[in-house]
């Protein structure tokens, strides 16, 4: 028998699947739901105090397939746009119902040291049990100095963060934006300024493409568009090297993985690169929340075939094996000199290893 529940942030969660912020949290009625189906948590969609600044346009989704599949999906939906007071009571409902469930309030505010801690102490106040710190939707609110406008910062990263940590009584994660050059430098600015874990990643900013008999770019609005965030399975490469980095660069902190997870192939990936949970969106809009039956499944099973008895003991065992270029470089050689015979731990993964490396020679 295998344990799925894991410890993150002092928080048990029954399971390491969660669904992120967006439209699969985007009110009471549909968080309930999500939970009665065996999620071990959901992150509302992004809540503001003043929701009447936030206008959804129709269509706000763009898709891009391959063979008939969905492979990238872009989005220019903002934060929610119901008023906060119906969050507050629904987020107690929520926590109400479900009190074994982990619920996390996913919050934005304006560069104002008085809205951060307003809006905290009032969604903390509701009974969920831990913040998200919006530091990285793409579109829609930069030009207020919101989302990933704060997030390329580590500066204001660093200084939000702590405003929030001044009156938070409940764990901190700091959702991060992947639109950076070094994703640890905003990471590393989270975790100075208190925050308990991080979040990676958050969509990356893009054109989803151009309808080629109008010539207008996609998603079209009146025949208009604007960048949006990019998702699914495409950008799970790009995730998964940056939550390597941030795991490696902050120990101290829990990581939440996000990014192009669909099964639970990829999510086990992100447990390997050091993430402790796993968040889900994209899939989940595109598959239905049921998948989450697949996930527990898949799970229980690659645990049972590798051994392993609980899920942090997953956690971050890939993370040894990244070496520089010119490691690299050195251990090949070192091997082939015979000075570098594996021993311990590499000897568990070498006939993995000599098995790609032949198939790649005999693809030349």
């Amino acid at each position: 028998m295998v344990a799925l529940d894991v410890t993150a942030c002092g928080l048990k969660y029954p399971n390491p699947f969660l669904l992120a912020s967006g439209p699969p949290g985007t009110n009471g009625r549909v968080i309930q739901r999500s939970l009665s189906l065996g999620w071990g948590g959901v992150v509302c969609k992004t809540l503001s105090l003043d929701a009447e600044k936030i206008i959804n346009t129709v269509p706000r989704y763009g898709k891009l397939t391959a063979s008939g599949e969905v492979i990238g999906f872009e989005n220019i939906e903002l934060i929610s746009d119901r008023l906060f007071d119906i969050w507050e009571r629904e987020l107690a409902e929520c926590k109400a119902a479900f009190p074994d469930r982990i619920l996390i309030g996913s919050i934005m505010e304006e560069y104002s040291q008085g809205a951060w801690q307003e809006i905290t102490e009032r969604t903390q106040a509701t009974g969920v049990d831990a913040l998200e710190l919006n530091f990285s939707c793409p579109h829609g609110l930069p030009e207020r100095r919101m989302g990933s406008a704060m997030g390329m910062d580590p500066a204001i990263v660093e200084e939000v963060t702590g405003w929030v940590k001044q009156v938070a009584t409940i764990p901190v994660y700091a959702k991060l934006t992947p639109n950076v050059t070094d994703p640890t430098d905003p990471a590393r600015a989270a975790v100075r300024g208190g925050a308990d874990g991080l979040s990676a990643i958050n969509t990356i900013l893009c054109v989803i493409g151009v309808n080629l008999d109008t010539l207008r770019p996609l998603p079209s609005v009146e025949g208009y568009s604007t960048p949006g965030g990019y998702s699914g399975r495409a950008i799970r490469p790009i995730a998964l090297r940056q939550v390597m980095e941030i795991a490696r660069a902050c120990p101290e902190a829990a990581v939440s993985g996000i990014g192009g997870i669909e099964t639970a192939e990829d999510a086990i990936q992100f447990l390997l690169l050091g993430a402790s949970t796993v968040q889900l969106c994209t899939a989940a809009m595109l598959k239905g929340y049921e998948i989450i039956d697949g996930l527990l499944e898949g799970l229980s099973a690659f645990m049972e075939q590798k051994g392993f008895e609980r899920v942090e003991q997953i956690v971050g065992r890939s993370l040894p094996y990244f070496d520089t270029q010119a490691g690299l470089v050195d251990r090949q050689s070192r091997a082939r000199s015979g000075r570098g015979s594996p021993s311990g731990e590499d000897e568990r993964w070498q006939g993995d290893i000599q098995g790609e490396t032949a198939a790649l020679t005999d693809d030349e």
